[in-house]
């Protein structure tokens, strides 16, 4: 038997057979320890080292330094954050000599065959400690080429955030960049940046600039920012009005270049029809208002000066929302179409993008916020719980992440705040949801502007299922509460990529093609759980029927490939590079088939063609696994290597299938299975769960082997790792109403399952 706590530590101890006390410590637990923090907004220069398709940041100085000449050196600078310590796989491709400093220590020198070969790929194992980390590229003009490639491997799961480095440039996103130089002045002799300091005390000038030139400063605010348009175009303006406590009216003056109008909180006072001076008082109430300035160009400009005032003490302006990195108060966006109407409830925010133009009015796509100050924009950032190699997030919040491992966190929050009847808890798991798929239309934007996005990295850039399936089937879960529309328009590409874009055998099995990867070819138990919830909950969300028959061809595909027929149980993966499955029957992989075939059953229709052989797989999966069951209750990592240690996730997983099959009468021998289901609740709850709610004996996220060995040692156990922090919760919703299911007066008695229970 595997120990993970103490007996007196564990929630049972506490709490006994109370599920409803051991849920609200469960959901209580991830909810204190992963606070609603939203994304960062941060000042990010266009101009600087943007990102390519892949994720690495494209450090080609050849391009930023294009009068270098042969032997001068350039200097990349960055610093990331790290809550707790980190190690990342980094990817380097040198385009001539380079070298990467972390933390000022030497991690990797580019040797000659890395430097002349065009396609020359460097695996370097990086290692972030807890805090900020600095990050140093020097690279040496050749021939060849000048400068790198870098960033993380699997940069949309690993994300790898750079922010920009000097006292003037705080908070601001971004590397920075200086050179050229004719000799190395960093690295080799010991001496490297002081990032605390201001940047002029490097003794290097660093790009890109910050400031505006004396020329460019005395344009009007949005001539300076978008340039002098051909035809008229409009622009907006949002600040905070600061209010004092005892003031009621504050006076609004200025002067526009062309017809303006000002919002103050959404209601208009001031509005020009050309250009010209104005002065307006205006009502008001104390605190932090919303002002917002849209203005078209003039004949003899394009922007407004404002000022504002309490009797004749000047008023400040300060930014609407926090933007780290800028020194302004206000937010800019154009060049906009001058015909178009601009409401402030639906502008003033940033998750909107606007209609945009170029200055010769033509449509040019969208537009968002930008500060003043040379090519910086608004930039949102998800900068809480970096994953690491091993998929552990420490202790940063997972708030704001789209990934498969929290779509199944969110769906067990849901159902706990129904079971419980807890709104907060489904608010909480809602607003997760949401400010993902509220920032979605910006982060395809993102992604196109900048080259790789900066929100939603898996969402928008969709390639396995992995990226979508898991979370979008909780983003309908959760439509079948707020009936958001929006949605359902993400469902619709998700439901697009698995029903026709996604990589398929012959037969039309769904696998992962991963062309010069090491998965390359193979099918994973895991995707039914990727695929099959989604394509159910969207059959049932838009009536779609293809969708849940695709879910359940899927059942009978896979199961021709993986199902191990003498021990009734699946192999984790299928590998068609050497025509077998690895024929290990790895735990979870076993439980996400279990777990997503139970809610396929609970909506195929009675007379479905593929409903009979679906309930066949099931009954045959259940009694395999239940014969494989510890005497603990719970279930082996390798679930037929009895040495292997016992893992809670599966466990939780089974528990699950096994409470669906006898509530919805799927499995012949009731008792039997519910038997089991008990037991190995109880074995989580006495030995996976302590009193605080934390999880233990949950398998970090797993590649594959035709080794049970790899499972059983390579893949160790992570305390409240995202992949069983959900099930356990949805295992103990499926528990709660099981018990409730035995004991209904119209439920034939079940004399094993009372002392069972009785026992516990």
């Amino acid at each position: 038997m595997t120990v993970y706590m103490e007996p007196r530590e564990s929630v049972r101890y506490w709490f006994g057979d109370d599920d409803r006390r051991i849920l609200e410590v469960l959901s209580g637990r991830y909810i204190g320890a992963n606070p609603p923090v939203p994304f960062a907004l941060r000042a990010f220069a266009k101009s600087g080292v943007l990102q390519n398709r892949e994720g690495l940041y494209d450090m080609n100085m050849s391009g930023k330094l294009p009068y270098a000449k042969n032997g001068d050196f350039a200097y990349v600078f960055g610093l990331v954050w790290s809550d707790d310590e980190r190690s990342i796989d980094g990817i380097m491709e040198p385009f001539g000599p380079v070298r990467l400093y972390v933390n000022e220590e030497q991690v990797y020198r580019s040797n000659a065959v890395d430097e002349m070969k065009p396609d020359a790929r460097v695996v370097i194992p990086l290692l972030f400690r807890k805090g900020w980390n600095a990050v140093l590229i020097e690279a040496r003009k050749t021939e060849a080429g000048f400068g790198c490639r870098f960033g993380a491997e699997e940069a949309k799961v690993r994300i790898l955030q750079v922010l920009a480095p000097f006292a003037g440039r705080a908070g601001s996103a971004g590397w920075v960049y200086a050179g050229p130089v004719k000799a190395s002045v960093f690295g080799s002799e010991g001496m490297f940046p002081d990032y605390s300091l201001p940047e002029e005390l490097s003794g290097l000038t660093w790009q890109p600039r910050t400031s505006w030139t004396t020329k460019e400063a005395v344009l009007p605010n949005f001539e300076r920012l978008f340039g002098r348009p051909a035809q008229p175009a409009a622009a907006l303006g949002w600040t905070g009005l600061s209010v004092p406590a005892e003031e009621e009216t504050v006076v609004l003056e200025g002067n526009a270049f062309g017809p303006t109008t000002i919002w103050l909180n959404g209601q208009p006072v001031v509005d020009l029809e050309e250009s010209g001076s104005f002065r307006t008082a205006v009502p008001v109430s104390p605190g932090i208002r919303q002002l917002l300035v849209r203005s078209v160009s003039g004949p003899s400009g394009w922007g407004f000066e404002l000022g504002a005032f309490a009797g004749a003490e000047p008023l400040s302006f300060e930014l609407p929302v926090a933007v780290h990195g800028s020194g302004g108060a206000w937010l800019y966006a154009g060049p906009l179409d001058s015909a178009d109407k601009h409401d402030p409830s639906s502008v003033c925010t940033t998750a909107a993008l606007f209609p945009a133009v170029d200055l010769e009015g033509r449509s040019a796509g969208s537009a968002y916020w930008s500060l003043d100050a040379p090519e910086t924009r608004v930039r949102p950032y998800y900068e809480n719980a970096m994953l690491s190699n091993k998929w552990t997030t420490g202790t940063a919040t997972n708030y704001g992440r789209w990934d498969y491992p929290l779509g199944v966190t969110m769906y067990g929050l849901l159902r706990t705040a129904r079971e419980l009847n807890r709104q907060d808890v489904s608010d909480y798991a809602i607003g997760h949801i949401r400010s993902c798929t509220d920032m979605y239309d910006y982060s395809l934007w993102d992604r196109e502007e900048y080259g790789f996005p900066s929100v939603n990295h898996q969402l928008v850039l969709i390639r396995m299922l992995d990226n979508c399936g898991s979370f979008g089937s909780a983003m309908l879960e959760a439509y079948l509460q707020t009936k958001e529309k929006s949605y359902l328009r993400i469902a619709d590409v998700i439901a697009d990529f698995m029903l026709h874009k996604l990589e398929r055998r012959e037969d039309g099995a769904f696998y992962r093609l991963c062309v010069g990867e090491y998965a390359a070819d193979t099918m994973w138990a895991d995707d039914l759980y990727m695929s099959a919830p989604f394509l159910t909950r969207y059959a049932a969300a838009t009536g779609k029927r293809e969708a849940l028959d695709e879910a359940a061809r899927q059942f009978l595909l896979f199961k021709r490939y993986l199902f191990m027929e003498s021990e009734g149980v699946m192999s984790h993966v299928f590998d068609f590079k050497y025509s077998k499955a690895t024929r290990v029957p790895w735990g979870r992989g076993n439980g996400w088939s279990l777990f997503s075939l139970s809610e396929l059953l609970e909506k195929l229709p009675d007379d479905h063609k593929d409903r009979e052989a679906l309930l066949a797989m099931f009954r045959d999966m259940c009694a395999g696994v239940a014969a494989l069951q510890g005497e603990s209750g719970l279930w082996h990592q390798v679930l037929n290597q009895s040495e292997a240690y016992e893992e809670a996730s599966c466990t939780a997983m089974f528990v699950y299938a096994f409470a669906r099959g006898v509530r919805f009468g799927w499995l012949d021998s009731k008792d039997t299975y519910a038997a089991a289901a008990l037991k190995a609740w109880r074995g989580l709850t006495g030995g996976a769960i302590d009193r605080q709610g934390n999880v233990h004996g949950v398998c970090s996220g797993s590649r594959y082997s035709f080794s049970p060995d790899y499972y059983m040692y390579d893949l160790r156990t992570v305390v409240n790792d995202n992949h069983g922090i959900g099930i356990m919760m949805l295992a103990g919703v499926e528990i709660s109403r099981l018990k409730s299911f035995i004991d209904r007066p119209e439920h034939p008695s079940v004399p094993e399952m009372a002392l069972q229970r009785q026992d516990s």
